[in-house]
């Protein structure tokens, strides 16, 4: 979840002062088309696009895989009369193994994405797909609401409810109330208490949740499939997309994985957004990758630099992670600290790309 505008501006400065430093009807009511690309393809860039079609067709499995587990969940409420709490007390056993395995494959469907999501938000042909599947918010929040609405079984609409990832997370991890059977306590385990990730999902919402979020994930796959690569998509990717340090930082911050049972965040539950940091700029670092060449006969020092210093962000975010995972737990100020120090480099190396792209002629979105 991003604010990739606001990026804009803030470039039109750092390209010159960041050379320092070493450092289907209403369930996909807006489903972006495949177009065609805004210049010709870059014959060196098929790398990029193949690692694209690796996650899209990674992600189309994995959310059919999710859709066809909800509806099995769905089946059993509704030979439960339709009653979560009476199934639960009956099969107790079985509804926690399958919300096990929903889980499961949420977790897995989370980095396929993420790791992506630098050539999905950053090309413009293909952005629109970040704000339904990843980042888009819902209708209290205009200016950045995903384009779609979901129909319920029952025939009720829910208007621009938030992005799929979002959805189900919250639906499956038992984030969101809202989307919680009603009426029925979640003690998956019958040890008469409710404990994270303890849940116990509306069949309904979930139903309809991973059935237009797998619809969404293969029209992904369509249109990238249909996308020809071209040397302005990895230049706008790197630009647009690397410079967003700050905001995943203070969604860390926010999220049970600092605040606990005081978190702001319903989303990065799951899984930890430093997860979701170094996947996204394991993506940006495979796109540099592709276009170093092109930079290099720019500047081929400062084609060395950018590259060194985009390595050490990633390896950055890495020992982060490392050391979440390892049991050290940060706090709310430590969060801020190293946001901003990430979100400096960040910019700096974007402003280096940005610069190279005027250097080579290539025409950037803004």
């Amino acid at each position: 979840m991003r604010t990739i505008l606001a990026t804009a501006a803030l470039l039109a400065a750092l390209s010159l002062a960041a050379c320092g430093g070493d450092d289907e009807t209403d369930r996909a009511a807006a489903t972006p088309e495949a177009g065609t690309a805004r210049t010709a393809a870059d014959p060196g860039l098929g790398a990029i696009k193949g690692y694209l079609l690796e996650h899209t067709e990674a992600l189309s499995a994995s959310t059919a895989q999710l859709a066809g587990q909800a509806e099995r969940y769905r089946a059993l409420v509704g030979a439960a009369g339709g009653n979560h709490g009476r199934l639960l007390g009956e099969r107790r056993e079985e509804v926690a193994e399958l919300v096990g395995e929903m889980q499961a494959t949420w977790r897995k469907a989370n980095p396929e994405y993420e790791e992506m999501e630098g050539v999905v938000a950053g090309v413009p042909e293909l952005s629109e797909y970040d704000t339904i599947i990843d980042a888009g918010a819902d209708g209290s929040d205009p200016e950045n609401a995903v384009p779609f609405d979901v129909k319920l079984p029952s025939g009720e609409v829910l208007r621009k409810p938030g992005n799929f990832f979002f959805l189900t997370e919250t639906s499956l991890f038992g984030t969101n109330p809202d989307f919680q059977a009603k009426g029925a306590e979640a003690d998956l385990d019958g040890d008469g208490e409710v404990a994270f990730p303890e849940a116990l999902p509306d069949a309904d919402h979930l139903f309809a949740f991973t059935r237009d979020f797998a619809a969404q994930a293969r029209q992904l796959d369509a249109s990238a499939k249909a996308w020809t690569p071209a040397r302005a998509d990895a230049f706008q990717a790197l630009v647009t997309m690397t410079p967003t340090m700050s905001e995943y930082f203070g969604q860390w911050k926010n999220s049970r994985f600092i605040a606990g049972n005081e978190a702001d965040e319903a989303s990065f539950a799951a899984a930890s957004r430093l997860n979701d940091i170094e996947d996204i700029l394991s993506g940006l670092v495979l796109i540099y990758d592709n276009i170093r060449p092109a930079v290099e006969e720019a500047d081929r020092a400062q084609a060395e630099q950018t590259g060194r210093q985009l390595e050490r962000l990633l390896a950055f975010a890495t020992d982060l992670r490392k050391k979440e995972q390892a049991g050290t737990r940060f706090d709310a100020e430590q969060a801020d600290t190293l946001g901003a120090e990430a979100q400096g480099r960040a910019e700096a190396i974007a402003g280096q790309v940005s610069q190279a792209a005027g250097q080579l002629g290539v025409e950037l979105e803004s």
